[in-house]
This record gives structure tokens, sequence and C-alpha cells, in this order.
């Protein structure tokens, strides 16, 4: 098959490899797959378990051996704690060879019924991030339609999902960003406003127009955490699936004060994604793709998001 192949930390190359049959998995023929963080991470070496060769890419929509069409959940063996994933815990595309290819092999545990309202590079943007907002929102931060609810750093996928899937809940939502036409971006799908974390006043401006937030939603910690504390109303929920900024700069004494909860998130166990899809449905949410790139021109994809450009899922899609 062709594929999307990390030989080595040098070389990332678009080439045929040999995709072996895994015993009671199901091989499903990827029409659409969508690039994460993860894969970036991966071929930078920059993440655990590396091994070689190896076939990237987590999220996949496809057919599987009867014909139908289907979604992956990238998640396999999350275990029988809803609160927290087991040893074994697996996301595809390592270990196991992943959906940047022609076809991939998954249990039938992560095969899931199609989003009928969605056309397949759309569904393919959907998996990891969707899952991860909605634990996050859902599972962890227990958001409730009545919540204020702040997104840091919109324009990434599993912000801009949590932000769409916080406005189909019914809550006022606000954005942070860096770019201003990311937030005029979020401001035009529904947010009520937005602030560009640069600025050394827009914490005081949230404070001064908004007041505060019931649940906050960050990718990034570091030093800029603590204006989250700031931000945040008493009895508040902070909930974060990264940390791309290092580690956090907290004031205990205002987290213990304000009786604040941080929260920390990752993917989600099946019953997440089970529900993540339902809402999906639900509420026919279409993700936000930002382009969309054949296999073979995986550099670009690559490189697009590396600088950081990108306003929602980067999606290859197999001819």
């Amino acid at each position: 098959m062709k594929a999307i192949v990390l030989k080595d930390l040098e070389n990332l190359n678009y080439e045929e490899i040999d995709n072996q049959s895994i015993e009671g998995f199901v091989k499903i023929k990827i029409k659409a797959s969508a690039l994460n963080h993860r894969d970036v991470w991966i071929s930078k070496g920059q993440y655990a378990g590396i091994k070689f060769p190896m076939v990237l890419g987590s999220d996949g929509v496809g057919f599987d051996d009867q014909g139908k069409k289907v979604i992956i959940n990238p998640g396999l063996n999350w275990g029988s704690n809803e609160a927290f994933q087991s040893k074994s815990y697996q996301i595809l595309g390592l270990p196991n060879f992943g959906t940047f290819s022609d076809s991939c092999w998954v249990a039938p545990t992560q095969i899931y019924d199609f989003p009928t309202h969605l056309d397949d590079v759309s569904a393919a943007a959907l998996p990891s991030a969707g899952v991860t907002a909605y634990r996050s929102l859902f599972s962890r931060a227990k958001v409730k339609p009545t919540d204020k609810v702040l997104i840091s750093g919109v324009g990434g996928g599993v912000a801009l999902f949590a932000m769409q899937f916080a406005i189909a809940l019914g809550c006022d939502v606000y954005v942070t960003s860096g770019h201003e036409w990311k937030i005029e971006k979020a401001i035009s799908m529904g947010a009520k406003g937005g602030k560009n974390y640069k600025s050394d006043s827009y914490v005081k401006e949230f404070q001064s127009e908004v007041g505060g937030f019931d649940v906050i939603v960050d990718s990034a910690g570091g030093d800029g955490f603590s204006n989250l504390v700031k931000l945040a109303n008493p009895g508040g929920r902070i909930v974060f699936y990264g940390g791309t900024n290092g580690n956090l700069n907290i004031n205990p004494q205002m987290v213990f004060w304000k009786q604040l909860s941080i929260l920390g998130s990752t993917m989600g166990s099946d019953h997440d994604f089970a529900e993540m899809l339902a809402f999906v449905n639900q509420y026919k949410i279409v993700p936000v793709v930002d382009s969309i790139f054949e296999l073979k021109d995986f550099k670009a994809a690559f490189d697009k998001m590396n600088k950081g450009e990108q306003f929602g899922k980067i999606v290859f899609r197999n001819s």
C-alpha cells in the first residue's frame, strides 16, 4: 500500500509499505484522514515509544470489509474505568500503523457509524479533536447551558470543537487567540466575543466586559495559565488537554480561595466517543476544515501545522 511512512527521524516519505494484517482486526479502505499535532511530534521524535517504520495518522473514515462507510475511533483499550485510561491504552498511528495510507487495520470496537450529514473530508476531521473536546467539556468540566465558557487559542482543532459544542449547548462562549482574524472568524461562528492574549490588558478587559467564566478550556499551560485562574469565576472549572507553553504557572491561594477545579484531560473513552458522535449528529455540527491535501503533498500539510497558520483541521483526501 502507499502511505506516509516514518522510516527514521530523518526520513518521512510517501511510499509503498507492506500493511500486514492483524488477527481479529478489520481492514478499512481509507477515504480521508486528518493531521494532528501528535503526528508532527512523532515525526520529530518528541513522543514516547516511537518505533520504525511507522505509518502515521490517527483519524480516518472509509469503507469496512462489507462495503459500509464508517468512522474510526482512534483510541483502543481505554479500559473499564471511565475516569482514566488503562495502561494498555493506545492511539492509532503508534504503535499500530495509522490512517495516512490506502488502508489500515482497526479493532471492531473502533468502528462506528458514519455521520450521515457530513462528507468524507469533514468527518475525517472529527475523531481525535472531537472526542478530546467532548471529554474536556462534558466528562471533565461538566459544562451546563447556563455556563459562561472561555476557549483559549481558538483556531486549533480541539479548541474549535469545544467552541462549537458549547455554542450548540446554549452557552455564552468567548475565545482568545494571538491572531485578530481568528477571533473574528470565531465570532462569525457564534462566539460572543474574544480577546488577543498577547495584549497586556486582555484580562482586565474580559473582567470589565464579561465578569468571569464558569468553564475555561486550555491547551497551552505555561505562564499564561495564571491569567485563566484570574478569569475563572468562584467554583469555576479549568480543563486543559495540552501544555505547549510548558509547566503551569498557578497562584495556589487564588485557586483554593475561589474553590476552583483544575482538570486534566486527554482523548476520551469509547463512551465519550459514542456520546460525542451522538451530540454531533443531534446538532448537525460540521467540523471546520482549514485545508485539504493529497497524501503525496504531506510536507506542505506538516509545514502549515508547524507554522500554526490553520483555522480548523488539515485533512488528507485519498484519490
